[in-house]
């Protein structure tokens, strides 16, 4: 989840009260969030190595936020929730500007050509805003929590902020040769094209992790005002002409995007958040866009809807376990930044702002049904069902196992579920068409591409990470892997498998065989070639594994396993230096999921 950074003495003026760090702490959890830490500007910049020359002792307080609520992603709409939740300030209705005609509104030309690479685009105006120190690091930080969080590094969706009165309406947003796009960005004092401004950033820390976006593309999309000054390149930078600054009375906002649903939620989160500090306040300036070619279509953005849902008070008392009113359910839901009215007898209905993109479904407003009541004052009593609840088998089985592979001398480690393609094919000489993978369509970063087909690269990055530890380590690891299945509705199935590796100056493959054999005495199964109940080991061939220290593990008449030597190719690749032999098994075949009788033996 998204953390921010506060000052607490800012935050506490808002508040009109002064907490301790306990007491804030508690309003932190009845709301919700987590403060996660308590900090000052000097200790962060020690941290993170900086200059602590102009650092302060002013306390920081670091927020835990869920990742849904985008609302409270700057000081603004923290401290606007916490003073609805406190009962110390109703709720503010936003609204655009009574002068919305088309005729007045600042306009944005979309052309044909930005469908080659990033199609949508949404604006709107900010007027007599005014900045201070605090609240402009605050409308910078809210962007770069948006780009990092809903806008997936950019890729979906950017936003580019200007100084309005430095540039004329009405805008251009349209995609162009990069060697065409000419102009000086942020923060630079000469002029680049396209081209060169991949290179010049090709080594910056902040925006290099952005320009894949869009280098390899023949056009890059531009935003250009009336004169043909170039106002940013989204979404790499904004133009050194028209940034903003402290003395920024009219701020222009566009959004630029590969998701209009998206774009919205981010436009009207950022409009609401900061007309805050606008005269009048929470007054927002809509932008015309329309369509360039032909002038088929014309659209005003920001939309600022808000949306009607009826829910059933029987049911959210239900389900949050609580026993309240309509009229007081109204209250509690207008705690939590809405508005609400009984309409019927068991009913009441909820207008959502636009604020609160979070909410899609009745059941997210049973959460904040029971963040307003409190969820220390939901009374614990016994469900009124009458069965009995049991673990499933396997689950039980392995918790069994856990102990004993404990008292084994095996230390039990607990991975990531998600890793990177290299992790499960090339780094285990393995070709990724072999593993039947399962994707993650927009993975987050390179380390989370696939779900995890085996559970052994999570055991030696544990490992690699734990070499200032005496050998041997001897770790275990009982979880799940997934594998794609055709089969099943949702395309892939879960497999618990058991996993083991000895890491020390010599490979301990007599260790792992040893083990192997403990746990086959635990599930019951004996020793045999020809007993089709019990198991045995023959050698095996994987390229994960040395040449001649590889041994499959043959139980029930069929394949259940693997273990031996890791081949020296595997250990470079995980950064190990010394040999290691690892054990993996398939567990649940030995588990009858239809039976409680499946037991570890004594």
């Amino acid at each position: 989840m998204p953390t921010i950074s506060v000052k607490r003495d800012e935050l506490f003026a808002i508040l009109g009260r002064t907490y301790s760090d306990k007491e804030f702490d508690e309003l932190c959890f009845e709301y919700g969030i987590e403060l996660d830490e308590v900090t000052t500007e000097k200790q962060i910049a020690l941290r993170e190595h900086e200059d602590t020359k102009n650092a302060s002792e002013q306390v920081i307080y670091k927020i835990e936020i869920p990742a849904n609520r985008y609302d409270l992603l700057c000081l603004e709409g923290l401290s606007q929730a916490l003073l609805v939740f406190l009962s110390k300030a109703p709720f503010p209705l936003y609204r655009l500007s009574a002068s919305s005609c088309n005729e007045s509104l600042q306009r944005i030309r979309l052309q044909p050509a930005t469908a080659q690479i990033r199609p949508y685009v949404v604006g709107a105006v900010l007027r007599n805003i005014t900045f201070t120190p605090s609240s402009y690091a605050s409308f910078i930080d809210l962007q770069d929590k948006l780009h990092q969080n809903l806008c997936r590094k950019r890729t979906l969706v950017s936003m580019g902020t200007h100084d309005l009165d430095t540039v004329q309406g009405p805008f251009e947003y349209d995609a162009l040769p990069p060697e065409q796009i000419v102009f000086k960005p942020l923060n630079q004092t000469k002029e680049y094209n396209g081209r060169e401004l991949m290179e010049l950033y090709s080594t910056d820390n902040h925006l290099k992790h952005f320009l894949h976006i869009i280098k390899d593309s023949p056009v890059y999309p531009v935003i250009k005002d009336k004169n043909g000054v170039v106002m940013s390149l989204p979404p790499i930078i904004n133009g050194e002409h028209s940034k903003i600054t402290l003395k920024t009375k009219n701020v222009f906002i566009e959004i630029t995007a590969t998701d209009r649903n998206k774009a919205l939620i981010v436009l009207d989160t950022l409009v609401t958040m900061f007309s805050v500090h606008c005269d009048p306040k929470f007054i927002i300036e809509p932008v015309n866009v329309e369509e360039a070619e032909n002038g088929a279509w014309d659209e005003n953005f920001p939309k600022l809807e808000y949306r009607k849902m009826k829910i059933c008070v029987s049911d959210i008392n239900k389900k949050a376990g609580i026993s309240v009113s309509g009229e007081t359910m109204c209250a509690l839901v207008e705690k939590m930044c809405l508005r609400a009215a009984v309409c019927g007898t068991d009913e009441i209905e909820v207008i959502i702002p636009p604020t609160r993109h979070d909410i899609l479904h009745p059941c997210d407003l049973v959460e904040d049904v029971a963040i307003a009541y409190g969820f220390n004052k939901i009374e614990t009593r016994l469900p009124t069902s009458a069965t009995i609840a049991k673990q499933f088998n396997i689950n039980r089985v392995t918790d069994l196992l856990r102990k004993e592979i404990v008292a084994a001398g095996y230390t039990e480690a607990l991975t990531f579920a998600l890793c990177s393609i290299e992790d499960i094919a090339k780094k285990l000489r393995h070709d990724i068409g072999d593993r039947e993978a399962v994707e993650i369509a927009n993975p987050k970063t390179l380390e989370f591409q696939v779900a995890r087909t085996t559970l052994i690269p999570g055991l030696l990055k544990t490992i690699a990470g734990n070499k200032k530890m005496p050998l041997p380590m001897k770790v275990f690891e009982i979880s799940d892997v997934v594998r794609k299945d055709a089969t099943k509705d949702v395309g892939a199935r879960n497999i618990r498998h058991f996993c083991a590796a000895y890491y020390g100056k010599t490979s301990g493959f007599e260790i792992v065989h040893g083990l192997l054999d403990r746990f086959m005495q635990l599930l019951g199964i004996p020793w045999g070639k020809e007993n089709k109940k019990g198991y045995c080991i023959q050698a095996g061939s994987d390229s994960t594994f040395f040449p001649g220290r590889c041994a499959e593990v043959i139980a029930l008449g069929k394949r259940v396993g693997v273990f031996g030597v890791l081949h020296p190719e595997v250990l470079n690749d995980f950064e190990l230096v010394n040999p290691c032999s690892v054990l993996e098994i398939d567990i649940e075949p030995f588990i009858d999921t239809e039976s409680d009788e499946s037991e570890l033996n004594d």
